[in-house]
C-alpha cells in the first residue's frame, strides 16, 4: 500500500469529519496564550536529561534487574507519564523539541550537527526573562563542534559533542579544562555546586544533560560487573521479519544491526553465529551498567535540595531525550518509529502539582513538545508563541477531555548513518501507521507497516495487507495527513533515500 498526501487530500475532504474521532490537536501557528498566574513563591526548575534512556529501564517502570529507587522516588511522589514519547527519535532534533515546543521541522534541528536557531523562543529564555537564573550542565549536543555558552543560560558548563566516560573537557563558564573522574558523577558535582549557589533571590532554572546511557557504554568500576550472571538473548522479534520492509533485513549486519559491531563492543564484524549473540549480551550489560550510575546521581540532587530546603521549591523532570532499539527487530541505535526508539521515560515531583502523597499516573499521550509549556505554565512565565506542544497541567490536575488521541511523528534519512530511511507515521491511543518516502514524491519503496496497539503492544504483526483494515489504514493516513499539515507539513520536504548501507560511521561521529 503506497501513501500519497496529494491523492489523499480530497478524499481527506469528504470523509475527515465522517470518520476521524476528536483528536484535540491545536492548529499550529495559534497565538501564545496570556501567562498562567505567578504563584505566590516561584517553583525551581530542575531537568535530568538524559540520552537514549528507555522508558522501560527503571524499576519503577518494570524493569527486571534495573535497580533505581532514588528515580522511582520521583515518580513515587509525583506523576508518572507512562505513555510518553519523542517527535523525532533522534538526540539533536528531539532536544530542540525539548525547548522550544516544536516539531523537528520547524526548529530546524533535524540532524545532530545542527545548532539550535538562536532566534526560535524558547523554554530557558522565558525563564530568564521571568526573573529566573539559568544554567546548563553536561551534554549540549546541539552543534558538534561548539562548547560556547548558548543564549538563555547564565551558567555554562558543557563540552563539545559526545563527551566521554571518563575525563571529558569541559567548558565551566569560559575556561575550558578536563575534569577528572566518571562523568556522571562530574556532572552531578557541577550540577550540585550551581544548586548551592548563591542565587540572589531569584528562582534557578537548571539542565542536568546526563550522557549516559549513550553509547559507547562504559559502566564505573562500581556496576562494571553487576550483571554478569544475567543472560541476554537477542529478542524474538529480531527473528520475526518476514511480514517487515525489506530494508530491515538489509539494517541487520551493519553500524545499527544485531549482526553489527554493536558500538564496538564486538571486534569481529558481521557475526551472526549463535555464539556471538554474547557479544549483545555484553553491550546489554553494559548500558544497564551505566543506568545503575544515573540513579547515584539523582540521589545526590535530592539530598542537595533536601538538605538546603529547597526540595518542595523544586520541579524535578526526570526525563529521557529518546528511546533506543535493543535488539527489537534486529536493531539497535533509534530513529525507527518502533514503540522502543519513540517511548522515553518521563517523571516530575513538584507537590504544587501533584501533592507528594498523592501520586498519579498518566496515561493519555505526552510528547517532547510538551514540557517547555507545561513547564512555563507552572512557573507563571510568558507562554511560547507558535507552538505544535500542549501544556499538561490540568491534564495532571484534574484531567483535560480535549487532549491529543493522535499525533505524527517524523525522521529524515541520514547520509552519515545511512541505515534508516526517511519514516513519517501517526501513533493513536490503539494504532500504528508508518511509511517511508523516498523523498521525491514518487511511491513508496519500502512496504508501509500498520499495527493494532491494543492487541499487538509488541508491533509484531504488521497488518497493512489485512484486508479487513483497510478502513482503519485510510483513516490513520487521512489523520497523518491533517495533522502534519496543521504542523506546517503542507511541503514535506526531505532527502532522497539512497537506501541502507554497509560502511560504518566517521569515527568522529560515532
Amino acid at each position: 500500500m503506497t501513501f500519497s498526501r496529494r491523492l489523499l487530500f480530497s478524499y481527506s475532504l469528504v470523509v475527515l469529519a465522517g470518520i476521524l474521532p476528536a483528536f484535540g490537536q491545536s492548529p499550529a501557528g495559534a497565538p501564545a496564550s496570556a501567562p498562567a498566574a505567578a504563584p505566590a513563591t516561584r517553583p525551581n526548575v530542575l531537568i535530568v536529561l538524559c540520552d537514549d534512556l528507555r522508558a522501560d529501564h527503571l524499576s519503577v517502570t518494570g524493569h527486571p534487574h534495573l535497580k533505581t529507587p532514588n528515580i522511582d522516588r520521583v515518580a513515587k511522589e509525583g506523576v508518572l507519564f507512562q505513555n510518553a514519547f519523542c517527535t523525532t527519535s533522534l538526540c539533536s532534533p528531539s532536544r530542540a523539541s525539548i525547548l522550544s515546543g516544536l516539531y523537528a521541522h520547524k526548529h530546524g534541528v533535524r540532524d545532530n550537527f545542527t545548532e539550535f536557531p538562536a532566534e526560535i523562543p524558547n523554554l530557558p529564555k522565558r525563564l530568564q526573562d521571568a526573573g529566573y537564573e539559568t544554567g546548563y550542565v553536561g551534554k549540549w549536543h546541539m552543534g558538534e563542534d561548539n562548547d560556547e555558552k548558548r543564549p538563555g543560560f547564565d551558567y555554562w558548563a558543557s563540552h563539545k559533542g559526545q563527551g566521554k566516560y571518563f575525563d571529558t573537557e569541559f567548558n565551566v563558564e569560559g575556561e575550558r579544562k578536563v575534569i577528572p573522574g566518571y562523568y556522571t558523577t562530574v556532572a552531578t558535582d557541577l550540577a550540585t555546586n550551581f544548586i548551592k549557589k548563591d542565587h540572589a533571590g531569584k528562582p534557578w532554572f537548571l539542565v542536568l544533560g546526563q550522557k549516559a546511557p549513550h553509547s559507547f557504554y562504559t559502566p564505573e568500576e562500581k556496576y562494571k560487573h553487576t550483571f554478569d550472571e544475567v543472560r541476554v538473548p537477542y529478542p524474538k522479534s529480531a527473528f520475526m521479519l518476514d511480514d517487515k520492509p525489506a530494508w530491515y533485513k538489509d539494517r541487520l549486519y551493519t553500524w545499527h544491526g544485531i549482526y553489527g559491531p554493536l558500538f564496538e563492543w564486538r571486534k569481529e564484524f558481521p557475526n551472526d553465529k549463535p555464539e556471538a549473540v554474547r557479544d549483545f549480551e555484553n553491550m546489554i550489560h553494559g548500558y544497564w551498567g551505566v543506568i545503575q550510575s544515573l540513579d547515584d546521581s539523582m540521589a545526590t540532587l535530592l539530598r542537595v535540595l533536601q538538605e538546603k530546603g529547597e526540595l518542595d521549591k523544586t520541579i524535578i523532570v526526570f526525563m529521557g531525550d529518546n528511546g533506543l532499539l535493543n535488539g527489537e527487530n534486529g536493531m539497535v541505535d533509534k530513529r525507527a518509529m518502533h514503540d522502543a526508539s519513540i517511548r522515553i521515560p518521563i517523571l516530575v515531583r513538584y507537590p504544587g502539582l501533584v501533592p507528594s502523597d498523592k501520586a498519579k499516573v498518566v496515561t493519555q499521550q505526552v510528547l517532547t513538545l510538551d514540557m517547555a509549556p507545561s513547564l512555563l505554565e507552572l512557573c507563571g512565565a510568558e507562554a511560547l508563541p507558535n507552538i505544535h506542544g500542549k501544556s499538561w497541567v490540568k491534564l495532571v490536575k484534574e484531567g483535560d477531555k480535549k487532549w491529543r488521541k493522535g499525533w505524527f511523528y517524523e525522521y529524515n534519512y541520514e547520509k552519515q548513518f545511512p541505515y534508516t530511511p526517511n519514516v513519517r507515521g501517526v501513533r493513536t491511543d490503539d494504532w500504528k501507521y508508518i511509511h517511508y518516502p523516498h523523498g521525491d514524491d514518487s511511491e513508496d519503496r519500502h512496504m508501509a507497516e500498520l499495527y493494532d496497539l491494543k492487541n499487538d503492544p509488541g508491533e509484531t504483526k504488521n497488518l497493512i495487507n489485512a484486508s479487513a483494515d483497510n478502513a482503519k489504514l485510510r483513516e490513520l493516513q487521512v489523520l497523518m495527513a491533517k495533522l502534519m499539515d496543521d504542523a506546517g507539513l503542507a511541503e514535506d520536504k526531505m532527502p532522497i533515500d539512497e537506501g541502507v548501507k554497509k560502511e560504518l560511521p566517521d569515527q568522529k561521529i560515532r
